[in-house]
């Protein structure tokens, strides 16, 4: 296959991130979901960071005092070995023959050539006497070169012990200043080289940090030579490593068990709330009877009593309402059967009257016409009030069928025509060419579009009510919107409430009882769906029923925008802009509220 066709696999680095993503992910859900893991993770974080700052300190402190007190003790020492130095160079320097007194390790009777002393050989065993005290501890060089500038090899070259190579073991800045001061120890920290033969291979250089103290002395001859002391770091090195570690391993084991005592408290103070959210979800879900466990006294007790005591009188005043809730839906439901016989013999005489009015004179005539309007909305009431009790009660059922909408919207748009021409307004459908079928109760659906359609020609004064119908993947929609009053801020909620009106002072004129849009609301809420009212002053509003094409179907979104596309804000108008008109006004009259 070639490079071309093979499909582009992500890179290695896009990976990680993607999994460092994923783990972040988790914790910060986990981070804002459990209060135990933020005290433990807060409390981790703290306690490394408060053993870290601590061994750093101790770490600190304890090498400073291996350094201030290995300073001393090389200084003390190298101080020794030079007055050691001095006193033999002093004895043979005095002595008769200047062959009878020398350092230790030289042969008795160390020749001299013309009463001078041998000076390499004698420095060979000054070094070697004074390294052997050192035990490992120190070691020891001593050179007759008066000036670092001095080639080796004259004859004056350096003698060391510990196979320490003084050439690169001693600052050359060093070198100057011992010259220059005769007699003076200088101290200063180098790296010592060392140099090793092991077996037939080549020599091994190793380099440790040390310390280096040298002075400029006087050799029997009275030639000028200069003698140091080496001190290693490795001891104290060694030392430091093992504090460090100590210390390591100590700050795990601190912060481990600061992290589980952490866990433990947190969780002891957790588990109670965690129990009060898990019962306050229950309630919530209508299981008043759950209650909290307390033991002992303490403030956790306190809140469990307390929620407990909460709980109790939640049940109590809940309880009390769902009664009075029961008792106001039965009463509704009976006074609304009660009133049906008595309505029945009142309309049947009503109705004898209403057909004889042409026999009566005028007044009589107009009372029994008047009469006659208030039974039937006396009716229509009975009828909404049996039915919101139904609703209140849970009595309501669903009888769904496959349904076109639009052929629901064109029926209730048929039979509202006769109003919409005494008000002057136009009854505008749009519907798409496609379809628009859901699972719906036809009876529920054509009562909901005809209180949505006439509220809207009651409230249009005059001009067009534009009725749409779409449908979505899932869902369909009917968008009813007139260019009348329009509604308040805070009124497109308030709509739908039981016997709202948002002007009481207006007049309805076609009989509405004020519980249209409550049961339309509720008859929404039985398919699973939506009731949404929006409005601004002076520009109309726009109901929408959605509904899910399936019944028991979960709705999602509504194929159709609340607010239309000609509002005040999608125009770019601010609340003063003109409102659009889709016709021309020509009746005078208003209708009432909703």
């Amino acid at each position: 296959m070639s490079t071309a066709q093979r499909s582009p696999s992500p890179s290695a680095w896009s990976l990680a991130l993607r999994r460092v993503r994923g783990g972040v992910g988790r914790v910060m859900a986990l981070w804002n979901r459990s209060i135990q893991f933020r005290v433990v993770a807060t409390t981790l974080v703290l306690s490394v960071a408060v053993t870290v700052l601590l061994g750093v300190v101790v770490v600190g402190q304890v090498r400073n005092g291996l350094l201030d007190a290995k300073v001393a003790s090389a200084r003390s020492q190298a101080q020794g070995g030079f007055a050691d130095a001095r006193a033999q160079a002093d004895e043979i320097a005095t002595s008769p023959g200047r062959h009878v007194q020398v350092p230790t390790g030289m042969p008795a009777g160390t020749p001299a050539t013309g009463n001078r002393v041998n000076t390499g050989d004698w420095l060979n065993a000054l070094v070697k006497q004074l390294s052997s005290g050192g035990q490992g501890v120190y070691d020891v060089a001593a050179t007759s070169q008066d000036t670092v500038d001095s080639p080796p090899g004259s004859g004056r070259s350096p003698r060391a012990s510990g196979d320490v190579v003084p050439d690169d073991s001693v600052p050359a800045e060093l070198r100057r200043e011992v010259g220059l001061k005769h007699g003076v120890a200088l101290l200063q920290y180098t790296q010592i080289v060392r140099e090793g033969q092991h077996g037939e291979g080549p020599a091994e250089t190793t380099r440790e940090a040390g310390l280096v103290v040298g002075a400029q002395l006087e050799d029997p001859d009275g030639g000028s030579y200069q003698l140091y002391y080496f001190f290693s770091f490795g001891p104290e090195e060694k030392t430091l490593g093992l504090v460090r570690s100590t210390l390591a391993t100590a700050g795990v084991f601190l912060v481990l068990l600061l992290v589980a005592i952490a866990a433990l408290v947190t969780r002891w103070v957790v588990t109670p709330v965690r129990m009060a959210a898990r019962i306050a979800e229950r309630l919530a879900a209508g299981r008043l009877e759950e209650r909290m466990r307390v033991v002992g006294a303490d403030d956790l007790a306190r809140l469990g009593s307390s929620f407990n005591k909460m709980a109790s009188n939640l049940q109590n005043q809940i309880r009390q309402l769902e009664e009075l809730s029961r008792v106001q839906r039965r009463f509704v439901s009976d006074v609304s059967h009660e009133l049906r016989t008595p309505l029945t013999t009142v309309r049947m005489a009503a109705d004898v009257l209403f057909e004889a009015r042409e026999d009566f004179d005028p007044a009589t005539r107009r009372s029994a016409e008047l009469l006659q309007n208030q039974l039937d909305r006396f009716e229509a009431l009975l009828s909404d009030l049996l039915e919101i009790s139904r609703f209140d009660a849970g009595a309501a059922v669903l009888d769904a069928e496959p349904v076109d909408l639009r052929d629901l919207v064109r029926r209730v748009v048929e039979g509202a025509e006769p109003l919409a021409e005494r008000r002057g307004s136009r009854l505008v459908v749009r519907a798409p060419d496609k379809p628009c079928v859901a699972e719906v109760d036809p009876r529920r659906i054509d009562r909901v579009l005809r209180n949505l359609v006439v509220n809207a020609i009651e409230h249009g004064e005059g001009h067009d009510v534009v009725v749409t119908v779409a449908a979505g993947e899932d869902s369909v929609a009917v968008a009813v919107r007139d260019y009348g009053v329009g509604l308040k801020p805070g009124e497109s909620s308030l709509v739908f409430a039981r016997f709202w009106r948002a002007d009481p002072a207006r007049a309805r004129t076609t009989g509405g009882t004020g519980l249209g849009l409550s049961i339309a609301l509720e008859d929404a809420h039985l398919h699973g769906g939506w009731l949404q009212a929006w409005g601004e002053p002076g520009g109309g509003s726009q109901f929408r029923l959605s509904l899910p094409k399936t019944a028991g179907g979960e709705l999602v979104r509504s194929p159709l925008p609340l607010e239309p596309e000609d509002s005040r804000a999608n125009r770019g108008l601010g609340p003063a802009g003109s409102p659009y008109r889709r016709g021309v006004r020509t009746a005078g009259s208003a209708g009432g509220s909703r």
